[in-house]
């Protein structure tokens, strides 16, 4: 076998391979082995037909076409390693000559892992940030557990800022119902800034039992485009004007918040659980930082074939965010002025795709630099923890027999510990 390797780019090369009558001739008698074992033969048992009586009866054109597949599959196996290319994907095989049991000569194009030039990664300049939790920020807490434990009176007077309406209303856009516009005994905190501007405000003076109409214009920014600057009619029924109470903030609710004996007590809790995901927020960012510090002092070309798989990946991931928060892809677009869908993909899904891919790349780069490894022990622990959390769904335990999964449990613990060495010589 001979082997030619053409550079096309950093990111993409072309072998041609030639074969003789030898390689060809191995690749024939591993079709007729397989050809073999599904013939039917007059005296012999199915499988057990000998490979020189099956040439004889197998259709030579599907016997030619076999032995072409092995040849090439073969063939590009061999090369790729022989030439040590890493491949993204199947390569594309062109065939440029084929004369059976002579000779095949053809072309793989491919797309490969690039070179990597890393920066300096031992004088990078990223630091740590520090931590300091705030008075008000546990005031924040305070309040948000105040709420919770909030008392309800029904009043009969007239709703007033802060007091809770229990409500039913229908929105109409030119004497049409629109979606979204109408609910029945809605409990709204009258001055929550739940509603658009001018809505809560309209409860407010009004007893229950009344009903009323509120006159509105929905905001020029509103997400729902066919609502945006829109003038409309709110019909409202009052029902009921709750008078809201918080707690004092002293022992006793701190009892009621957890297993505290004193209002302090309760507070330092909240401080410490604060300062804890401060921390936890500031080691992750450090990471961010010195990766992307480290992105950016190194030269690498990026692969199309990566770059698109992670625009596939952002996009999965904001049309999953949009639904949940209930809204759609065109209101998302049209609140970022982004033109349309491509222009999205253009001005923020691939730069954010750019940054991942060249932050893999990198970070695969250094781990071979230092010679990280993961041992057998510690990807069968950590898999083994994975199935303790995740294994109670049939589904999701069957993944973690597939060598696959293992080995994208492998390659992010050696990113993991990758940049935890990172860390370690820039401190």
């Amino acid at each position: 076998m001979k082997t030619t390797v053409k550079k096309l780019s950093d990111t993409k090369v072309e072998l041609t391979i030639s074969l003789g009558s030898e390689e060809l001739s191995a690749a024939e008698q591993v079709a007729l082995t397989k050809m073999a074992s599904d013939l039917k033969v007059p005296g012999f048992r199915k499988g057990k037909v000998p490979v020189s009586v099956a040439a004889k009866h197998v259709n030579p054109a599907a016997l030619q076409e076999q032995t072409l597949d092995n040849a090439l599959s073969k063939a590009v196996a061999e090369a790729f390693m022989a030439e040590k290319i890493q491949a993204l994907d199947r390569p594309a095989v062109d065939v440029k000559k084929f004369v059976p049991g002579q000779e095949l000569e053809f072309t793989a194009e491919v797309e490969i892992i690039p070179p990597v030039k890393l920066g300096n990664y031992k004088k990078l300049k990223a630091k740590r940030q520090a931590v300091k939790v705030e008075d008000n920020e546990v005031e924040e807490i305070i309040t948000r557990m105040r709420e919770n434990f909030t008392e309800k009176t029904e009043v009969k007077r007239a709703a007033k800022e802060g007091d809770e309406a229990v409500i039913d209303f229908t929105g109409k856009k030119d004497d049409v119902p629109f979606d979204g516009g109408a609910a029945k005994d809605f409990a709204l905190k009258l001055g929550s800034g739940q509603f658009i501007p001018g809505f809560e405000e309209g409860v407010v003076g009004h007893k229950a039992g009344e009903t009323f109409d509120l006159k509105l214009t929905f905001p020029k920014d509103y997400h729902a485009k066919e609502l945006a600057g829109a003038d409309v009619v709110f019909t409202v029924t009052l029902h009921k004007v709750n008078e809201l109470s918080l707690p004092e903030v002293n022992d006793e609710f701190a009892a009621k918040c957890g297993p505290f004996t004193s209002i302090d007590e309760f507070k330092a809790d909240i401080k410490r659980e604060i300062t804890n995901q401060k921390e936890r927020e500031a080691d992750e960012k450090l990471k961010d930082d010195l990766v992307g510090e480290l992105a950016e002092a190194s030269k690498v070309a990026l692969p199309e074939l990566l770059i698109d798989d992670q625009i596939r990946s952002i996009e999965q991931d904001l049309m999953q965010n949009l639904m949940y928060r209930g809204l759609t892809l065109d209101s998302y677009l049209q609140t970022q002025k982004f033109k349309d869908k491509d222009d999205w993909r253009a001005k923020e899904a691939r730069p954010a795709a750019e940054k991942r891919v060249k932050a893999g790349l990198v970070l695969a780069e250094l781990s071979k630099e230092l010679g990280v490894e993961v041992s057998h022990e510690e990807l069968s622990t950590q898999i083994e923890a994975m199935k303790q959390q995740y294994g109670k769904d049939p589904k999701i335990a069957e993944r973690f027999s597939d060598p696959n999964v293992h080995r994208d449990i492998a390659n992010r613990m050696i990113t993991d510990k990758t940049v935890e060495k990172l860390i370690e010589l820039n401190k």
